[in-house]
C-alpha cells in the first residue's frame, strides 16, 4: 500500500543500538552518562562496578542539524554499557555477558581505551571478541585531558582495524559531539527502537528500584574506596510516596562478612550516614522530590 509506505517513511528516523566495550575503568560509564546527558550507569573509581548491561536512550529532535548533519526526522540512539572485560574476571559470567551483548542485534561497537594505561592481555581478549563482530566499529581513545603517562603508541596498530578513530575526554566532555557525529554516520533509517509516549529525553530503562540501588551502591564505593569488597549488594525493599508528598525508601546494603558490615557502618554510624546522605541528595536532585532514605547494613554469609 503506497500510503502506508509513505506514512512509514515519514515516521522513520536515524536509529541504532550502540554497544560500549573495553577494559575495566576506561571510562565507559562516564562516557554513557555524558553522551546521554543523564546519570545512567554508576561511575566509581573502583573497577568492575558495572555488573550488567545498562541501556540508555538518547533522542535528537526532528529538523535539527548536528555537526553539519541534517536530521529531518531526528534520531534515536540506544546505548548498551557492557561489563568491563577482565583477563581474570572475578566472576566467570562477566566476559560471557559482554560477548552475549555484542552478539545481539547491535549496530555499532565503541571500543574504549585509556591511553594512560599500558596495553595488556585484557586488550588482546577484547580484540579477539571484536574481530568476530561484523559491524561498524569505532575506536574511542579516552582521557586525552591527561598528557602523562601516555602509551598512545601501544595502540596505533589498532586504528587499521576500526572504521573510525575519535579521541575524547569523557570526564571533561571533550570531543563528544564529534563522537556522536561519527555514530550518526553509521545509523540506519528506521522506526524507533524504544517507544514510550511519556519517555523523557534522555531516558533509561532502569526501573526505579534498580536505579535507586545502583545510586546507593555507587555512594558506598565513593565513601569506602578500596576498602569495600565486591560482594556488596543493595536491595531496595520499599518505595512509597506518603501523604505528605515525601518518598519513603527502605533499602539494605548487603555484605557477606560481619567485619565488612562494621566497616560500612563506621564508628558511631558515621560512614553509613554519609552514604545515605549522598544518595538521598542525588535522588532528590534527579526526581525533584523530597526523599526519606531508611538505609541499613546487613551481613549474610
Amino acid at each position: 500500500n503506497p500510503s502506508t509506505s509513505l506514512r512509514a517513511s515519514i515516521n522513520h528516523m536515524k536509529t541504532g543500538t550502540v554497544a560500549l566495550i573495553g577494559r575495566p575503568n576506561v571510562g565507559k560509564s562516564t562516557l554513557v552518562n555524558n553522551l546521554v546527558g543523564h546519570k545512567v550507569a554508576i561511575t566509581s573509581p573502583k573497577p568492575q562496578t558495572t555488573q550488567f548491561p545498562i541501556y540508555a536512550v538518547l533522542e535528537l529532535p526532528p529538523h535539527s542539524i548536528f555537526q553539519g548533519q541534517a536530521l529531518k526526522n531526528g534520531a534515536q540512539i540506544v546505548f548498551v554499557d557492557t561489563p568491563g572485560i577482565f583477563a581474570k574476571a572475578p566472576r566467570k559470567d562477566i566476559n560471557l555477558e559482554a560477548e552475549r551483548v555484542l552478539k545481539e542485534q547491535i549496530d555499532i561497537v565503541l571500543y574504549i581505551i585509556d591511553h594512560t594505561r599500558k596495553r595488556g592481555i585484557e586488550e588482546n581478549r577484547v580484540l579477539g571478541i571484536l574481530r568476530k563482530i561484523q559491524k561498524p566499529k569505532i575506536l574511542v581513545i579516552n582521557k586525552i585531558d591527561k598528557e602523562k603517562p601516555s602509551f598512545r603508541s601501544d595502540y596505533l596498530f589498532m586504528e587499521d582495524e576500526f572504521d573510525s578513530v575519535v579521541e575524547v575526554s569523557a570526564l571533561k566532555n571533550k570531543n563528544l559531539p564529534i563522537l556522536l557525529s561519527e555514530i550518526l554516520r553509521y545509523l540506519h533509517e528506521g522506526e524507533k527502537i524504544v517507544v514510550r509516549e511519556d519517555m523523557p529525553t534522555p531516558a533509561m530503562n532502569l526501573d526505579s528500584k534498580l536505579y535507586i540501588a545502583e545510586n546507593i551502591r555507587e555512594k558506598a564505593f565513593l565513601v569506602l574506596r578500596d576498602e569495600l569488597p565486591y560482594s556488596v549488594r543493595v536491595v531496595v525493599d520499599e518505595v512509597i510516596k506518603r501523604d505528605n508528598g515525601i518518598f519513603y525508601i527502605k533499602a539494605r546494603l548487603l555484605t557477606n562478612k560481619e567485619r565488612y558490615k562494621k566497616m560500612i557502618i563506621g564508628a558511631g554510624g558515621a560512614r553509613i550516614k554519609i552514604i545515605g546522605s549522598m544518595a538521598r541528595k542525588e535522588l532528590e536532585l534527579a526526581t525533584g522530590q523530597k526523599v526519606y532514605l531508611d538505609l541499613k547494613v546487613e551481613a549474610e554469609e
